[in-house]
């Protein structure tokens, strides 16, 4: 914690000088510079610590899976980089009516998709049928299809009849004309358009999902899967992609982007190994830092550059992220709410921040699930569990299980995680012995193999964590609106793991969704926050921040809150001169 006062108080990023001007090799590499001084060339490599799943779009619900989907293909509107504002993508404009439930978009023209021997001329443009068509697939009912319930369930006109099998078309989206698509709301819905720009909503053509079914690949965006790694993407511990020749995009000078030549993506799962990647300019960018490497950094090389112009920048980015731990509410004692809120009070998040973390998070979760990063949202109107373990043994003791009599093991399921999953969870192991002195066992497995067990209950307790889909409290609190719940026992659940219920909480939710006021809506998800939080199906642990290293040489990269990548306008070019704020 002392570093962290130590670096950073008043400024959000440290810039490291270099006294010599030795060139690195990505620069040295890029040969044509265009107008308005880019560089094309060069290969953005950066990492994650798992492999990524199927590129298909209703699939996508992992943040390394759409670090390349999201170069791969784009939506009627994506977000922007800088802000998270909404801004246009496939579609170039839209209107939306009165009554707040109709959309109008038009479509780009002269749009490409990528090109592939799943069209008879080798690619075509993108049309309103291929909406449609990406639309209707959302709301089929396989395996695949991860995110009717986030995206499209009660939300389109007619959505729900198709996915149940009632309707054989999509109601509520009406082809105008070959460029004009019109979207029917149930109801009116204050983030629609964040939806839009979500994973599942990335536009597909039906010619490559019937040749390639859930492992399509072809998209219209600024980089393309080559062929020769389409059919085991999923097992690669590197992922390439290369530059789309025909993107539509140009810069304000007329470029054509991007100006990458390839993009790859490196499964590293330790977090030492990969600032020594970055040390020998093999990423261009290290993210979620520990700090104790931070300082390693620091110390080390704070004398030797002092001088202009920089060589790495060192950003300090708080996350729309919370890190915590999903309980099977349905299952034994777990269904005692005496016995979760006993586990919530049981845990010092704040020991583990320090001695396990070493500082390496915003702050811990003593409120509620939404971290403290949208304006407007006070999470300190929630009333959480600071560490109490009296309160906890009495608790315990009340739901029949004083000091932890014959009380039952519990596991706790989780990926591995660059190893920092595990310490932390065999701190809470160690935690909750000492002061419920109850047993808890630990099971690492992979990070697909987690997700399945924790959709499906088939566990204790889960650890998990949560970035925004969209920069809105709503993208948190969807994860235990009761509707989201399938009926069918024996279907996955997806966001509402926990599989939590509570009319009331459900009332506030769809009450926030159609106000239009942010205070008056912030002001109702407050509260029905602070209900899930009574309730207690999880066991929130830390608010994230990531520190961020990124050489100095890479020019339009932006770093944001929901840590997503948008590599279209990025290249490489070596400083001459300290960095200014807006490059």
């Amino acid at each position: 914690m002392k570093l962290k006062s130590f670096l950073f108080i008043g400024i959000v990023s440290l810039t490291l000088y270099s006294c010599n001007n030795s060139e690195g090799s990505q620069p040295s590499a890029a040969k044509k510079e265009a107008k308005g001084g880019v560089v094309y060339g060069g290969t953005f490599d950066f990492s994650a610590n798992d492999k990524i799943g199927l590129l298909y779009p209703p699939s996508i619900v992992d943040v390394h899976t759409n670090y390349i989907a999201s170069h791969v293909y784009e939506g009627l509107v994506k977000f922007n980089p800088k802000d998270l504002s909404i801004e246009p993508g496939l579609a170039e404009s839209w209107t939306i009516s009165d009554d707040k439930l109709t959309y109008t978009f038009k479509l780009r023209k002269g749009v490409k998709f990528h090109n592939d021997d799943c069209f008879p001329d080798g690619t075509r443009e993108v049309n309103a049928k291929d909406v449609k068509f990406t639309f209707e697939q959302l709301c089929k009912k396989d395996a695949y299809n991860k995110l009717f319930s986030t995206l499209m369930k009660d939300v389109v006109v007619g959505a729900n009849e198709m996915y149940n099998g009632n309707a054989g078309e999509l109601k509520g989206l009406k082809i105008v004309d070959n460029y004009t698509v019109e979207i029917t709301l149930t109801k009116p819905l204050s983030y629609f358009l964040y939806l839009l720009a979500n994973a599942g909503c990335y536009i597909f053509p039906e010619e490559a999902y019937n040749k390639y079914k859930e492992k399509t690949f072809i998209g219209t965006g600024p980089f393309m899967v080559p062929k020769n790694i389409t059919s085991n993407i999923q097992n690669l511990e590197t992922v390439i992609l290369v530059r789309n020749d025909n993107y539509y995009l140009k810069d304000k000078h007329g470029n054509q982007l991007p100006y990458l030549d390839t993009i790859a993506l490196h499964v590293i799962d330790s977090k030492k190994q990969e600032l020594k990647k970055f040390m020998n300019k093999e990423l261009e960018i290290v993210d979620g830092l520990p700090s104790e490497s931070i300082k390693d950094v620091v110390e080390q090389q704070i004398a030797d550059f002092q001088n202009q112009p920089p060589k790495f920048v060192l950003e300090r980015v708080p996350k729309m992220a919370t890190q915590y731990y999903d309980l099977n509410i349905h299952k034994d004692v777990l269904s005692n709410i005496k016995v979760r809120k006993a586990l919530n009070y049981a845990i010092n998040k704040t020991k583990i921040i320090d001695e396990v973390l070493k500082g390496e998070a915003y702050g811990p979760a003593v409120h509620g699930i939404v971290p403290p990063a949208f304006k407007g949202y006070d999470v300190s109107k929630i009333k959480g569990y600071d560490y109490d373990p009296e309160t906890a043994k009495k608790l315990l003791a009340e739901a029949g299980f004083p000091n932890g009599k014959n009380f039952p093991t519990l596991k706790i399921e989780l990926n591995s995680g660059g190893y920092k999953n595990t310490k932390v969870a065999f701190e809470i192991q160690k935690q909750l012995m000492e002061n419920l002195n109850i047993n808890v066992d630990l099971e690492i497995v992979d990070f697909s193999q987690k997700m399945e067990d924790e959709q499906m209950l088939k566990g204790d307790i889960f650890r998990s964590a949560w970035i925004a889909d969209f920069p809105s409290p709503e993208s948190f609190l969807m994860m235990f609106y009761g509707k989201l719940v399938p009926e069918d026992i024996s279907a996955p659940s997806f966001p509402n793991t926990t599989r939590y219920q509570n009319p009331k909480f459900d009332e506030l939710f769809e009450k926030a969704q159609i106000t239009e006021n942010q205070e008056e809506r912030f002001s109702l998800l407050e509260e029905a926050e602070q209900l899930v939080i009574n309730d207690a199906p999880i066991i929130p642990l830390w608010y994230m921040e990531d520190y961020v290293m990124i050489h100095s040489y890479v020019r339009n990269f932006y770093t944001n809150p929901m840590g997503s990548y948008n590599l279209t306008r990025v290249y490489f070019k070596e400083r001459t001169k300290a960095i200014d704020k807006k490059d």
